[in-house]
């Protein structure tokens, strides 16, 4: 089992926009970088835990808790000309973009924020605090998550996971 933190616009696909999607289970499409689609395609597996993460927002922060529930599979949204994700290089038989499904787990009681982040002993090595670091799909530590889950007073939210 593994940890996550994934990035995404609150105007494009928001904690609440996973939180109402249907049964809370989302495709996490549309990522265009090489090294993300990567992890997406060959590491990142069902059962996964994910930090939610606002970017490119007034604060952005860990708004919320997820988990993969789908591994690695063609990205469709690449395919579809009608699609803001569109690239005109995908095919069926070689489709070059992944995407996994991940379902909704909750809230964090408030934003966990890069100042927070930076100011926690457990968390200031965060690759997303990293200077250039616009991976949108980034690793996490086991001992990353548990301090996210302990300063959010949270148990781990994922089914059969007794911590």
């Amino acid at each position: 089992m593994r940890y996550w933190l994934m990035k995404s616009e609150p105007g494009c696909f928001s904690i609440a926009d996973l939180e109402q999607a249907p049964e809370g289970v989302a495709a996490w499409d549309g990522v265009r970088n090489f090294q993300a689609r990567n992890l997406l395609r060959d590491e990142i597996k069902a059962g996964d835990g994910v930090l939610f993460y606002h970017s490119s927002c007034a604060e952005p922060a860990i708004v919320g808790l997820a988990e993969v529930v789908r591994a690695g599979y063609p990205d469709h949204t690449a395919q579809d000309p009608g699609s803001a994700h569109f690239d005109p290089r995908a095919t069926p038989a070689r489709p070059i973009w992944y995407m996994v499904d991940v379902k909704f787990r909750g809230r964090l009681p408030r934003p966990l924020t890069r100042a927070d982040l930076r100011a926690h002993p457990e968390l200031c090595g965060m690759l997303v605090l990293q200077r250039g670091s616009r991976l949108s799909v980034q690793p996490v530590s086991s001992k990353q998550w548990q301090a996210v889950l302990a300063w959010a007073g949270m148990a781990d939210p994922r089914p059969g996971v007794h911590r």
